[in-house]
């Protein structure tokens, strides 16, 4: 792509158009989309938008398919990874089909378009062993009963860093030993809550009682804790538990799902004990456990000397 043109698809928007504006406040109002998936979106259209209009090209409803691939293209020449065209992709996607349910359009300039695929990594897990090195944190330390609570519960029910931040007591039922969490597209469900963790968790009320409204980890006056802090924490308790991969809050869903699924073998239920929409976001575990067959099978049998 031209330098002048590239520069002009990357300068931010200043205001986008009506048909982007009006399909956010769809995103926002009706499907209730979070901020951070808002401006995902916001950024991605507008990107489409800056290109149209150094390309002179009509308004974003008369665009046809040639075009919209152009448009792809130029992300492509431009160095975007794979993943991002996909996300582009989907944003212009998910646009287009809005217009057309709406009568804005009378057909979709994006249907039959792909973007190219991206590798797909595995997510990075600790094994049985690590987690609970790491989850066993003395609860003597400073905000330890806080720490082995929210460590415990994380592990034990799998939960989305935003769906722990978010969590009151009243979401929690610790007698029954379930949490309800509030998902993406503010889908509700039911979580088990494993006996340690639940043992964490009154130890951890207990030490400062509070309202069943409460956050269950507050941070600053009282208002739910920060992911940031979350994620700065988990960090420094894995290095201080003596774990020197780069843990995070997902490492631990991840974690809990592929032991699950190790255990159990059954993908649908790890599906819905994570929330996934789709069971082929919770495939990808699939290899995981085949990684962990292939290791007994290449440590155990007397004829295993497959090349990596």
């Amino acid at each position: 792509m031209p330098a002048r043109l590239m520069s002009v698809a990357a300068a931010p928007s200043e205001r986008a158009s009506p048909e982007i504006e009006a399909f956010l406040d769809h995103l926002r109002v009706e499907r209730q989309m979070s901020a951070h998936t808002l401006d995902a979106y916001r950024r991605d259209l507008t990107a489409l938008q800056h290109w149209a209009e150094a390309q002179q090209l009509p308004a974003l409803t008369k665009l046809h398919v040639d075009q919209l691939r152009a448009f792809i293209a130029s992300g492509h020449r431009a160095g975007l990874a794979p993943k991002s065209l996909q996300r582009r992709l989907s944003a212009c996607r998910s646009f287009y089909t809005w217009l057309l349910k709406h009568g804005r359009i009378d057909a979709s300039p994006v249907a039959g378009l792909r973007a190219p695929k991206a590798p797909r990594k595995l997510p990075q897990v600790l094994d049985a062993d690590e987690a609970v090195q790491l989850v066993e944190v003395p609860t003597d330390a400073p905000l330890g009963l806080r720490d082995r609570a929210l460590l415990e519960l994380f592990y034990s029910s799998g939960l989305r860093l935003s769906e722990l931040c978010a969590l009151r007591w009243n979401d929690l039922d610790l007698a029954a030993g379930v949490v309800t969490v509030l998902g993406k597209g503010r889908k509700e469900r039911i979580v088990p809550v494993g006996s340690h963790a639940k043992k964490a968790l009154l130890e951890w009320r207990a030490e400062k009682p509070v309202a069943d409204t409460a956050q269950v980890f507050p941070g600053r006056g009282g208002a739910p804790i920060s992911q940031r802090a979350v994620q700065l924490r988990i960090k420094a308790l894995a290095q201080r538990q003596g774990l020197f991969k780069h843990v995070h809050p997902h490492m631990l869903r991840h974690s809990f799902a592929s032991h699950i699924l190790e255990s159990s073998g059954d993908l649908r239920g790890v599906q819905e004990l994570l929330g996934h929409a789709d069971i082929a976001t919770t495939q990808i575990y699939t290899h995981l456990d085949f990684q962990h067959l292939a290791k007994v099978y290449d440590g155990a049998h007397p004829r295993a000397k497959r090349k990596p």
